[in-house]
């Protein structure tokens, strides 16, 4: 079952993580996004990794240049055709991935195996917009990816065995622990961790300690490797929202409810680091 040629449409952090591991393990590499400047972040990011691990002795120039000759760009979906998987790392948003499945299912050969990224989506919405929901399964990878070591394998009501088998071999060959989750939101480590982080944020809107406390207690009191606070700006309190409001419609119970301290945080455009500020300012390091 093993492949040799993987399409990662989405060339962010995660499709950019995707790609470079996947380089790295041999496999020829189809990298595809919409615009060509996404493209030329995705690839900057993939040479400063590489670079930083030259300069640790991890791996010689050559090692470098090799990877980089694994890896071809297109701005075209079609360019994926040819590939024996397909990992989609696009937006977070239901509507935008079941209509780039649309476009892979017919664009891709009937045998490609098409996996979504997705952090808590159902797959079985998703694979029923390719018109080949056997051949569609879930597969979480954790950011930054050449450094997380997880792989959450998900399948849908239709996925086959065969599907979850190849999604849980080409995990490996990547270098990735895979396990396998039942479709539920959340999957595993977001089932657990998002209702941490929103009781973190009711924690501060309560003012029950302040946002240095809160992620101090959590550091040293529960041997947390990084404050629950940091956490949130670090994955983005904008996407941290999104999610946990899915998780309240989708489960109905009221310990999902969205802490008002994150919502004024995207009302006020503070989504962490990625706009300098959030639960800390970052503007003043």
């Amino acid at each position: 079952m093993a492949i040799s040629k993987l399409g990662v449409l989405g060339a962010g952090a995660m499709g950019a993580g995707i790609a470079q591991i996947s380089a790295q393990a041999g496999l020829k590499v189809v990298l595809v996004d919409i615009d060509q400047k996404f493209v030329d972040r995705g690839l900057q990011t993939m040479n400063k990794n590489w670079e930083k691990d030259a300069s640790k002795g991890k791996i010689t120039q050559e090692d470098k240049e090799r990877f980089l000759g694994n890896i071809q760009t297109s701005l075209d979906k079609s360019a994926l055709k040819d590939c024996e998987l397909v990992i989609e790392a696009i937006i977070e948003n239901i509507d935008i991935k079941k209509q780039a499945f649309r476009e892979l299912g017919e664009i891709c050969s009937p045998s490609t195996v098409l996996a979504t990224n997705t952090s808590g989506l159902s797959i079985t919405e998703i694979g029923a917009a390719s018109g080949r929901p056997d051949r569609v399964v879930g597969m979480h990878f954790f950011n930054p990816v050449p450094v997380m070591r997880l792989v959450e394998v998900i399948p849908g009501e239709e996925t086959t065995e065969e599907t979850v088998e190849l999604a849980m071999e080409v995990s490996r060959i990547i270098g990735k622990t895979p396990i396998r989750a039942k479709e539920a939101p959340g999957f595993i480590v977001n089932r657990l961790l998002v209702p941490y982080l929103n009781d973190a944020a009711h924690a501060y809107q309560e003012g029950v300690a302040s946002a240095e406390d809160i992620d101090l207690a959590m550091k040293l009191g529960a041997n947390m490797p990084i404050g629950p606070l940091a956490l949130c700006d670090l994955v983005g309190i904008d996407v941290l929202l999104m999610v946990v409001e899915h998780f309240y419609k989708e489960f109905g119970d009221p310990k999902f409810r969205p802490a008002l301290a994150l919502k004024q945080k995207v009302r006020a455009g503070h989504f962490g680091v990625k706009t300098g500020k959030g639960f800390f300012d970052y503007t003043k390091k």
